[in-house]
């Protein structure tokens, strides 16, 4: 028996995802209008430009068959999830050891975007910090430093 994948995401995140589906079947138009005008010249140069714009077709339909195929085992993350516990979708506050704060957004990875804050569950950060509960500490050790960080707030 097949067991189908659910991709949990964020609002955000399945915002992100109808955006670039929507994106790439603007670009697939683009691109089979441009084939078909490609289809009207007979020279080696055009033939050159009918093969190079195939290929991007392909490219384009490639990707979006691969995004579609997530939207299809795409959920929203639960609204009610226990807040008490770092869970999937948690927002976390978390304090290092010169006292600065960072905020991080537990996603699945095919949402991650680390320059946006959001890490995927599957990092080390992320799945050290699973069912864990404010106050406390995490240790996380990357090449031969180990860094501490408190869990200060969970939402």
């Amino acid at each position: 028996m097949i067991e189908k994948k659910i991709t949990l995401l964020s609002k955000k995140g399945m915002k992100e995802l109808h955006k670039k589906i929507s994106d790439l079947e603007r670009r697939q138009s683009e691109a089979r209008l441009k084939l078909r005008e490609l289809d009207k010249g007979a020279s080696r140069e055009d033939r050159l430009d009918r093969a190079e714009a195939l290929s991007e077709l392909e490219t384009i339909e490639d990707e979006l068959m691969t995004q579609r195929v997530v939207m299809r085992s795409a959920k929203l993350l639960p609204s009610k999830r226990e807040r008490l516990k770092v869970a999937l979708g948690s927002v976390v506050d978390l304090i290092d050891q010169q006292g600065r704060l960072v905020r991080y957004t537990i996603v699945d990875s095919v949402e991650v975007n680390p320059s946006d804050g959001r890490i995927s569950a599957a990092s080390p950060l992320g799945s050290n910090l699973l069912g864990r509960t404010v106050q406390e500490t995490i240790s996380l050790t990357i090449g031969s430093k180990t860094q501490s960080l408190q869990l200060v707030k969970i939402s």
